[in-house]
């Protein structure tokens, strides 16, 4: 009996993988770049937000180069600097209270919860599993309080530390501001002749749209964190300039910002002052929320970014498990950087595409052509 054809006398086959080297040093650098950023997990962190703020701050060093006629590492100074110096001296002025109005409504949240099981409207849920999760999780939060206070405000020793990476990352943000021009030259230095403005122009909408978001996002927020603390504190509310810090802050979180202050707000002003108020503040966080969508956004931001809603959910969940709430509140800006990389990638791809399309739809209006048969080309019956 003679062995299957496919069985051979030789032994199995030996399949051999062959890698160009460029690949193998390719993969390895990368592996080792991800090694070290995982490494210096928190100095990458540093140095992301001192680029970060660099970018954010380019506009306005230009508006005040314009204005004043200083050099560029000069302006660059007093624009970060002083910029940093004025939230210092804000932050030692109202800090304290503002965080103090948050501490204070954190720690009410198991009092106001309980107010609101037992209010006439809510009673007959105020003994379901449900509303005891919503009070064991109030109950944890108001315990843990004070813990995250003293991390905001820097106590127990954390001074030093916090004073040091700040002053890394606003000297990181003025060498970059004031050394940019160099950098450019560097860029134009290795790309071929016609490729030093398109990437230059790379850079250029990606610093825009950056700085355009930012600065749009914390004059947004404030509107929004001043007009529904003061909804909040015309209604009664004693805890209205927390409420209204939290509203600011959520409100810098893309798309569910707004829903999630509302989650907030409303049952808080519903167990402190009633049901008519809660519904006051509901409606005033849904009239306001149209306002910032159709108004105050288009004017303040313009297109500084333009991704759909899906994209934008999609950012901010990645981005914030990678980089946490720092993530979160720069998701967008991170997107629509990778938006504009990846345009320009396949502009080139897109260009041909639409025009093979226009090629095979013809002029508008007009059917597409059909080739008509030649006598060489039909098919005869045979004899």
């Amino acid at each position: 009996m003679e062995p299957p054809e496919h069985m051979n006398a030789e032994g199995p086959r030996q399949v051999s993988l062959l890698l160009p080297m460029r690949t193998v040093l390719l993969v390895a650098a990368t592996a080792g770049v991800l090694a070290a950023f995982w490494a210096i997990g928190e100095t990458f962190l540093v140095v992301f937000i001192g680029i970060f703020l660099a970018l954010v701050f380019e506009f306005p060093l230009r508006y005040v180069m314009k204005r004043t006629g200083m050099s560029r590492g000069l302006a660059a100074a007093v624009t970060v600097i002083g910029t940093a110096l004025l939230v210092t001296v804000v932050a030692l002025i109202f800090l304290v209270p503002l965080v103090g109005g948050v501490r204070d409504f954190l720690q009410q949240l198991p009092t106001t919860v309980e107010q609101l099981r037992e209010s006439d409207e809510l009673s007959s849920v105020g003994d379901t599993g449900a509303a005891e999760n919503v009070q064991a999780g109030s109950e944890q939060i108001a315990a843990s309080v004070p813990d995250a206070i003293k991390s905001v405000l820097g106590i127990a020793g954390g001074f030093v530390s916090t004073f040091l990476v700040c002053f890394t990352i606003i000297f990181i943000c003025v060498f970059l501001l004031s050394d940019i021009a160099n950098l450019k030259r560097a860029l134009g230095s290795v790309l071929m002749p016609g490729e030093e403005e398109r990437w230059l122009g790379v850079w250029e909408r990606v610093t825009s749209s950056i700085s355009r978001w930012a600065i749009g996002v914390v004059v947004i927020a404030t509107i929004a964190g001043t007009t529904q603390g003061l909804t909040a504190w015309l209604l009664g509310s004693s805890y209205a300039l927390g409420l209204g810090v939290i509203a600011g802050l959520l409100d810098m979180i893309p798309n569910i910002g707004a829903t999630l202050a509302g989650i907030i707000l409303v049952p808080a002003l519903w167990a402190e002052e009633g049901l008519t108020a809660a519904i006051i503040m509901l409606v005033v966080l849904l009239v306001y929320q149209q306002v910032e969508n159709n108004i105050l956004t288009p004017k303040i931001q313009g297109k500084a970014v333009s991704l759909s809603g899906f994209f934008i959910i999609v950012a901010v969940t990645l981005f914030g498990a990678l980089l946490g709430v720092l993530g979160a509140l720069t998701a967008v800006p991170l997107a629509a950087t990778i938006q504009i990389f990846i345009q320009e990638l396949t502009k080139a791809r897109r260009a041909k595409v639409a025009a093979a399309k226009a090629a095979l739809e013809g002029p508008v209006g007009q059917e597409p052509a059909l080739d008509a048969p030649t006598d060489q080309g039909q098919l005869t019956a045979p004899a």
